[in-house]
């Protein structure tokens, strides 16, 4: 009978934590879940300095390069 109970207890836990694992991502207006966006990293910014030279972007006269 414990044994009965005890599997019960652990398929409930396994089915309860499947649907959050297979898709965290849902739709706030539909409630239905979606494909997850892609996540983007952002590129550190380029600048050169007036001679064109690479130079950070926190010095005097560089600007961002194209």
């Amino acid at each position: 009978m414990r044994s009965i109970i005890a599997a019960f207890a652990a398929m409930t836990l396994v089915a309860g934590a499947a649907p959050a694992l297979a898709a965290p991502c849902k739709d706030a207006k539909t409630g239905k879940f979606v494909k997850c966006p892609q996540k983007t990293t952002a590129k550190p910014a380029k600048c050169r300095d007036a001679k064109g030279k690479f130079a950070k972007c926190g010095a005097p006269g560089a600007k961002p390069a194209k």
